[in-house]
């Protein structure tokens, strides 16, 4: 059989791309929280392993973990709850809060331009009656988000005890579907993809802890308010990555003007929060994860958003270790191994266009510099 020219196989490429993008958009509902469950079963994998080693029974060996799963989120939900209570307990303070606030940032305004407080209020208004305007689909988007929630927690747990029981028939389906020829490599992938996931997922449950901990605890000893409520919006906005800890920091920022009328306190929780972020990406997060698989930022950062558009909030936190999936089956595939370099963070340290692989010579130019 012809083999296709690199330019038909290239435009193939991009268009499965595209088409999984497409499929992505369009059944966000459906895909996510299988591939959610997917990663989450293989993180109780070795639970399940242990309860199966010691004679437990097979649905009770699936049970168990997904029960300890289930007490530990209601666990961080509660805790979670309380604090945000605490939050609206303090409303009246916090509405003074904001007024001095908006007073001093009005007369700053004031000094700087031309724009007058009556402008101002103007523009507070005119600007308020357009969120108010657009109540009724932010109370929509509100629903949906809280029915996809609820599709989540219904559905996820199920799809986990499904993936468990099965998994021996789809492991055999993953290795009917390739020649045996190819079984090693398929070998090689599933073991490195299980070590990902497990390695991504877990030191990602000790990062939000090691957080909470630091940040919280630092916060507090320094005696800002809503310190742990800090640390744990920090911790889970984390999760995101590049973009999250952006927002963390925004959001640690207004949670202290509302409660306290001073500027001293912002600065130390931008400073706290830029200490422990320092800790944890140089120190402490590549120690815990310790990936063999490497993604370059622009790959990452990139990907982050895609998946966010595509999927929400479950395509960001869960666009990392997808990718880096990607890398193992690319890097293993003659076909894909270009895709496997794009997204990896290899430094070239000549040009590349020097290395004689990765030139076509159709006649000799050793003089002209690339």
């Amino acid at each position: 059989m012809k083999e296709l020219p690199l330019t038909v196989k290239r435009s193939i490429e991009l268009m499965g791309i595209c088409l999984l993008g497409i499929i992505l958009a369009y059944g966000q509902q459906i895909i996510m929280p299988v591939i959610l469950a997917f990663f989450l079963s293989i993180v109780l994998l070795p639970v399940y392993r242990f309860l199966r080693s010691k004679k437990a029974p097979e649905f009770l060996a699936i049970l168990l973990p997904i029960l300890l799963g289930a007490v530990l989120i209601a666990l961080a939900i509660w805790f979670f709850t309380g604090q945000i209570n605490s939050l609206l307990a303090e409303f009246p303070m916090i509405k003074k809060n904001i007024s001095i606030h908006l007073a001093e940032l009005s007369g700053w305004i004031n000094k700087k331009t031309n724009f007058s407080t009556p402008e101002q209020l103007k523009f507070i208004n005119e600007q308020s009656n357009k969120v108010l305007s657009n109540a009724g689909a932010i109370l929509g988007g509100a629903a949906n988000s809280i029915t996809s929630i609820l599709i989540y927690i219904g559905l996820v747990p199920i799809y986990i005890y499904l993936f468990l029981s099965y998994k021996g028939l789809l492991i055999r389906f993953v290795f009917v579907w390739f020649e045996k020829s190819e079984h090693k490599k398929v070998e090689e992938v599933m073991k490195e993809t299980e070590e990902i996931i497990k390695g991504y997922l877990i030191g990602l449950m000790i990062q939000i802890s090691y957080i909470i901990v630091l940040l919280g605890g630092l916060l507090l000893l320094f005696g800002i308010k809503h310190a742990l409520l800090i640390g744990v919006i920090f911790a889970i906005l984390n999760l995101i990555p590049y973009i999250g800890a952006l927002i963390g920091n925004i959001i640690g920022v207004l949670l202290t003007l509302t409660s306290s009328q001073e500027i001293l306190p912002v600065f130390i929780v931008l400073g706290v929060i830029a200490a422990v972020q320092f800790l944890d990406n140089n120190i402490l997060m590549p120690r815990i994860v310790g990936s063999k698989v490497r993604i370059n930022a622009f790959a990452a950062i990139l990907g982050v958003f895609i998946s966010g558009s595509l999927a929400g909030f479950t395509g960001m936190f869960l666009a990392l270790p997808m990718i880096a999936i990607l890398k193992v089956i690319f890097d293993r595939s003659e076909m894909f191994k270009p895709w496997g370099i794009l997204l990896g963070d290899e430094v070239i340290q000549k040009k590349p266009l020097k290395f004689p692989k990765l030139i076509v010579r159709k006649k000799k130019i050793d003089d002209v510099e690339v």
